[in-house]
């Protein structure tokens, strides 16, 4: 949970800092610390990918995964809900501006790759590294965020606490029942779906990697490791 709370104050900080400074706070400058952070969540990437003992693990699991998430489209219902959600909430709201950048705020901090990969990372190695990077990413965010659209943004961390928290005692409840070689295949796969969001930050490619369709490779070693040990006992 302390890579939660870090990526809390981390917000909160940056919220702050926002609505302090909103008036000198150019766009540029957030574009350049977010390329910035892109690198570092790079490197945090291939670091986790770099463990796997099985790179076929990850090659089939990645590819039967983002088939799965493409066909269900996984990304464009996370779109979809976070809009019907942000339609409900706003309906007749006196109040919208500030009901506005809060529900914003928790889908960009909530929804996404690096939230589930990093709390489960958290809870299965204890290792803290892509919260905090994401931390660092929100904090940043949020300074672009509430410079621009108001306090509401600082209480996005009330709905970002209680998920990635939720993620991570789950996947630390779970963890001492998954076989040790699973556990690093599935941190494999989830550092090569964090080199996809920082390509995205860094705005490689010709459009925007679909990180979120590709969220089942994650899961799928613990399929695909059992299954080749019972194969290869035949």
């Amino acid at each position: 949970m302390i890579a939660t709370v870090v990526n809390v104050i981390l917000v909160l900080v940056g919220s702050a800092l926002g609505l302090l400074f909103r008036r000198f706070i150019r766009e540029s400058i957030i574009s350049v610390l977010t390329h910035a952070l892109g690198l570092c969540v790079a490197g945090v990437g291939i670091s986790s990918l770099m463990g796997t003992q099985d790179m076929l693990c990850v090659i089939v699991c990645m590819v039967v995964g983002t088939v799965i998430g493409q066909g269900v489209d996984i990304e464009a219902r996370l779109e979809r809900g976070g809009e019907w959600l942000r339609q409900r909430v706003d309906r007749g709201n006196p109040n919208s501006r500030f009901t506005e950048s809060f529900v914003s705020a928790a889908l960009l901090f909530c929804v996404g790759a690096m939230a589930i990969t990093g709390s489960m990372e958290a809870g299965l190695n204890h290792n803290y590294d892509i919260l905090i990077s994401k931390g660092v990413i929100d904090g940043v965010s949020a300074i672009s965020f509430a410079a621009t659209m108001g306090v509401g943004v600082a209480f996005s961390v009330i709905p970002l606490f209680l998920y990635q928290g939720a993620i991570t005692l789950l996947a630390e409840w779970v963890g001492p029942y998954l076989p040790q070689e699973v556990i690093v295949e599935m941190s494999a796969v989830g550092g090569a779906l964090i080199v996809g969001i920082a390509m995205n930050m860094l705005g490689l490619g010709r459009e925007k990697i679909k990180v979120g369709n590709m969220l089942p490779a994650m899961f799928l070693p613990l399929v695909y490791l059992p299954l080749v040990q019972w194969i290869g006992s035949l």
